[in-house]
């Protein structure tokens, strides 16, 4: 930075100096200096809007493509932070609320509820280069802060041009997803209506906005150009190729957390709250983090991962619970506490070497009980009677013969007439043809039948022998139903 005496800019000493110093359009920011592995950069802490204003993104090739720093924006990824966003200044107004004790309206905290309560909000911080000065930031004009009584530093005071774009080095997609937010928030603001397109709440497509989501959408506007700050590292005088050098280091070199690790500690997915409160904490089930390699280990819990995929798949019809809302499964709660509570009461499930015991304690078969219960339940095309049907399957799992040595989990390898030895002949109705899937269920050796790996191929078909078995109605539209 230029040098200052008692805190006071030095005088320039010629019209280039005073061309290089500074402009109209500079504007003062307070940093804290540091030497990342001994390379000079500047903390900051900058409002949100301040910052999307202040940076920009190297992600669109140029002419020489020297200046291209970036990897290809990821529009779904950037949607899903810009809902973490929002969610964090609706939190962040109120709490600007509380900290004041100024009244917090019932439909500020019931916007909260609705698109998502979570216990803690933070963004990681945005790391950028400022491409146009050297690499120990000299040529920027600044001065030291300084206590008055203890006359110890308490930072610097650095003066930003226009020139001074914060290139953004790691955080592209959070800078989009600001102006996503923005985006969205500017829309409240001048129709008084929900976007149909880039509507970032799960509810109100085009329909207009009432007075008070008005102005709760006008604070959280007003929180994110003043109360809620964005933390900025800013490397200094970084070529293109440098700042790929550092994108890579601080992408790469990272270990990625582990599945059930990062399931266990996230408390913002209303299934994954779901599975802690009820059926861990109320029903008692028991779960376990690490996959089990051998069965021989088996404790009987189910692991934490397989545990989320089944109810994915019981709540959402869908293989992961991303993105899912309180109003997707609004309604649904009490049906799944159900569904676990029947599976709890199959023979052998839940205790010690459960998987040799029952093949239920297989994570695909769960998945096809689930499945039954969605399509009887949820379904957009779910029958009539599917409540009285979903009470039929989950009132009578026990008279499903779960045993590993139950001829029908071989249905494939047996020939016709060991199929019509077992009393499987009228099966043959309820699965699907034999041209073009997957029949390799698995493997029977040592009186264990052992699923396959691809459980969207097999999941399906075992749902299909469960119908079967309990004379529920086939999906295969060329049968008929039982009566």
């Amino acid at each position: 930075m230029i040098p200052s005496t008692n805190g006071l800019p030095t005088p320039l000493a010629s019209l280039d100096d005073v061309f290089a110093g500074g402009d109209t359009s500079e504007k003062p920011v307070k940093v804290f200096i540091g030497h990342n592995l001994g390379n000079r950069t500047f903390l900051m802490q900058l409002p949100m809007h301040e910052f999307y204003g202040m940076s920009e993104v190297a992600n669109e090739p140029t002419r020489d493509g020297e200046t291209l720093a970036q990897r290809k924006l990821d529009p779904a990824h950037a949607q899903k932070l810009a809902t973490y966003i929002l969610k964090g200044l609706l939190s962040a107004a109120i709490d600007y609320r509380e900290a004041r004790s100024q009244p917090v309206s019932d439909a500020m905290r019931a916007m909260l509820k609705k698109i998502g309560p979570q216990p803690y909000l933070s963004l990681q911080p945005v790391v950028v280069n400022i491409r146009d000065c050297n690499v120990r930031g000299e040529d920027i004009r600044g001065v030291r802060l300084i206590d008055k009584q203890t006359e110890e530093t308490t930072g610097f005071k650095v003066f930003l041009s226009q020139r001074h774009v914060l290139w953004v080095v790691d955080g592209q997609h959070r800078r989009m997803a600001m102006h996503m937010v923005f985006a969205f928030l500017e829309q409240l603001r001048s129709t008084r209506t929900y976007p149909k397109k880039g509507n970032l709440v799960p509810f109100g497509d085009g329909e207009a906005v009432g007075p008070e989501d008005a102005k709760i959408w006008e604070e959280c506007f007003e929180r994110a150009r003043t109360f809620c700050t964005v933390a900025v590292e800013v490397h200094l005088g970084l070529k293109p190729d440098e700042e790929r050098q550092l994108f890579h280091d601080l992408n790469r070199l990272g270990k990625k957390v582990d599945t059930n690790l990062a399931l266990q500690f996230d408390n913002s997915n209303p299934v994954n709250l779901f599975i802690k409160e009820r059926l861990i904490d109320e029903l008692g089930l028991g779960v376990v983090e690490a996959d089990v390699k051998s069965w021989s280990d088996d404790d009987g819990r189910v692991v934490r991962k397989d545990l989320v995929s089944v109810n994915a798949i019981l709540l959402l019809n869908r293989t992961n619970i991303n993105g899912a809302t309180s109003q997707a499964i609004e309604g649904r709660i009490d049906t799944a506490y159900w569904f676990w509570s029947a599976i709890r009461e199959i023979d052998g499930f839940g205790e010690e070497r459960a998987r040799e015991k029952t093949v239920a304690a297989q994570p695909v078969v769960l998945k096809a009980l689930a499945k039954l219960v969605f399509d009887f339940s949820f379904s957009n095309r779910r029958p009539d009677d599917g409540d009285d049907l979903t009470e039929r399957l989950l009132s009578s799992l026990n008279d499903v013969d779960f045993s590993h040595g139950n001829p029908m989990w071989r249905y494939y390898s047996l020939s016709g007439q060991e199929r019509e030895a077992h009393g499987l002949g009228g099966l043959a109705a309820y699965l699907p043809d034999d041209d073009g899937g997957n029949r390799d269920l698995g493997g029977f050796q040592g009186g264990v039948m052992r699923f396959g790996a691809k459980h969207n191929d097999i999941y399906p078909i075992l749902g299909d022998m469960i119908r079967w078995k309990l004379k529920l109605p086939s999906r295969q539209k060329s049968s008929t139903s039982p009566s």
